[in-house]
């Protein structure tokens, strides 16, 4: 599916499609009020509020949909949301609250655990009941009984579909998430074999160019004490040579190892790049190297795990990473804006990320409270 018309921007158009053909009824009860030479009663007045209080909620809703996180802010809306629509059948006295509450279904598995949505959307619908027994409709308890529970029967339906685009939802961004762990430890391990293949022609111009040169240089030396006239000057000339090629062959070496590093920078870019929901701000010089593989390694898992758990558990739109060498020390600082916790729990991530920290001697530190994020330390001891 694009990403210009995903699973939640077709439940919100869906929704608010639903909205307005609702609104068709209450067009027409309001032109008739005016055709007939009166005010707006009270009960129209009400109507009115509660139809535009359930659109303008739905937007803000179905617009905050994520397949991975709601807050209590959500559930406040969505309890707000249910209110305006069985405020639209009592002030209507009609069933037209009933299938805004079809509408609501559809986004119930979104926002709720599945067995207390369904309990949320059978109680919504009940409550509905009085509006059949004592309006217009004039149904006896049983009837209006079997009336709700034909739209609670509809809601169902709706809430599976829902349910089943979260799923959807759900499966893509894991995808999502997989591809851009691949593609994050394809650049390392492409960095990684960078690094070694500079190495290995380095130790080669080194152990055998190198030698060779050396050895010619001492020959012609040794030539030069031995020989006299013109030729002496040919062989100091060549020596001179030798050893000004030797000198280039070692500054050759020495640039390939210095620039034998890691460009970790290149590798941490697809983790944080298009994350729904998720600001991720990397800070760090654009200098920045790693020379040893196995800490590279262990960055990127670090990186990729706080992600992870950001996205899973935090509940926030925005989380800085910052990256800083300083004497001999690697600096990883992480902070998102997310609902916090009093006390962290090490879950398996966390916790293997944690030994995988300790095993380099390095430090790993947590701090987080409720409603101030969630926040991670970790120092490593750069290999000389």
């Amino acid at each position: 599916m694009s990403t210009r018309f995903n699973h939640q921007h077709l439940l919100r158009y869906a929704g608010l499609f639903t909205w307005a053909m609702v609104g068709i009824p209450l067009i027409y009860a309001w032109r008739q009020g005016f055709a007939d030479g009166g005010l707006l009663s009270r009960s129209m007045i009400g109507w009115i509020a509660a139809f535009a209080g359930f659109g303008l909620l739905y937007e803000l809703v179905a617009r905050r949909l994520n397949v991975s996180r709601n807050t209590w802010q959500d559930r406040t809306y969505l309890f707000l949301l249910t209110v305006a629509a069985v405020s639209v059948s009592y002030y209507s006295s009609t069933g037209l609250g009933s299938v805004l509450l079809m509408v609501i279904a559809g986004i119930l598995p979104w926002l709720l655990p599945i067995g207390f949505g369904l309990f949320w959307l059978v109680l919504s619908h009940l409550s509905v009941i009085p509006v059949f027994i004592f309006g217009p409709m004039d149904l006896t308890w049983w009837e209006a009984l079997m009336q709700s529970l034909l739209y609670a029967g509809f809601s169902t339906f709706v809430f599976v579909t829902g349910y089943v685009a979260k799923l959807q939802a759900s499966a893509r961004e894991e995808q999502r998430r997989l591809n851009a762990e691949l593609r994050a430890t394809r650049t390392l391990l492409a960095e990684n074999s960078r690094v070694g293949e500079r190495l290995r022609i380095s130790r080669e111009l080194h152990d055998l160019l190198g030698h060779h040169l050396t050895a010619l240089s001492l020959n012609l030396e040794v030539a030069g004490h031995l020989t006299t006239g013109q030729a002496q000057d040919h062989v100091k000339q060549s020596h001179a040579l030798a050893k000004l090629l030797l000198s280039d062959v070692r500054e050759a070496v020495s640039e390939m190892r210095q620039g034998s590093a890691i460009d970790i920078l290149a590798a941490l870019e697809p983790l944080t790049d298009s994350i729904p929901g998720l600001d991720i701000q990397l800070h760090a010089e654009p200098s920045l190297t790693l020379e040893d593989a196995g800490m590279a390694q262990i960055v990127l898992r670090c990186v990729q795990e706080i992600i992870t758990n950001t996205v899973k558990h935090a509940g926030a739109r925005k989380l800085e990473i910052s990256l800083q060498k300083l004497d001999n020390l690697l600096i990883i600082k992480t902070k998102d804006d997310g609902i916090g916790v009093a006390l962290a729990q090490l879950g398996n991530g966390l916790q293997g990320m944690k030994e995988r920290i300790m095993a380099m001697q390095g430090q790993f530190l947590i701090q987080t409270a409720p409603g101030q994020g969630f926040a991670v330390n970790i120092t490593l001891p750069l290999r000389g």
